[in-house]
């Protein structure tokens, strides 16, 4: 089974380009987010893995419209390898994560208080809007309302 789920950060805003084949337009996101390593091995100064990733279609339209530096995402995918030759005529291999599912991984006042980006156009579903409580990312219920009120 190739299946990856990743959390990061974007280190730049994605690349986009649209692709023709016959009548119709498919959007190519790419992006690379920093992912935190969980142990940071003796000697190794760095704390991140930096992982390119890939997105077609809708998905791709999403990252275009709602996704810039800094946004923390979580993606599920696979890894798909290639390889191509240069203009050197040398035979270069790339590992790329392909993104099926692309969602925000903090809530938009959470993405502000850490200086990053304002994603306040972004559907509230998508981006986990709503009537929300401080930086928790839960809905914000008041004391008043007793548990037979709720509809689940």
């Amino acid at each position: 089974m190739n299946n990856v789920v990743l959390m990061g950060r974007l280190t730049r805003d994605p690349d986009v380009r649209y692709s023709t084949q016959g009548d119709s337009q498919m959007a190519i996101a790419r992006f690379t987010l920093a992912v935190d390593r969980r142990f940071r091995r003796n000697g190794d100064d760095q704390n991140a893995d930096f992982i390119s990733c890939v997105a077609f279609g809708k998905t791709a339209e999403f990252v275009e419209k709602y996704v810039n530096k800094g946004t923390k995402l979580t993606l599920s995918g696979r890894i798909q390898t290639g390889s191509y030759t240069n203009k050197d005529g040398q035979k270069v291999y790339t590992t790329d994560v392909v993104a099926e599912n692309v969602e925000f991984a903090e809530s938009k006042a959470a993405s502000e208080n850490n200086g990053f980006s304002d994603y306040s156009s972004a559907p509230a579903a998508v981006a986990g809007g709503g009537n929300q409580g401080a930086n928790d990312g839960f809905l914000d219920i008041p004391d008043s309302v007793e548990d037979d009120g709720l509809p689940f």
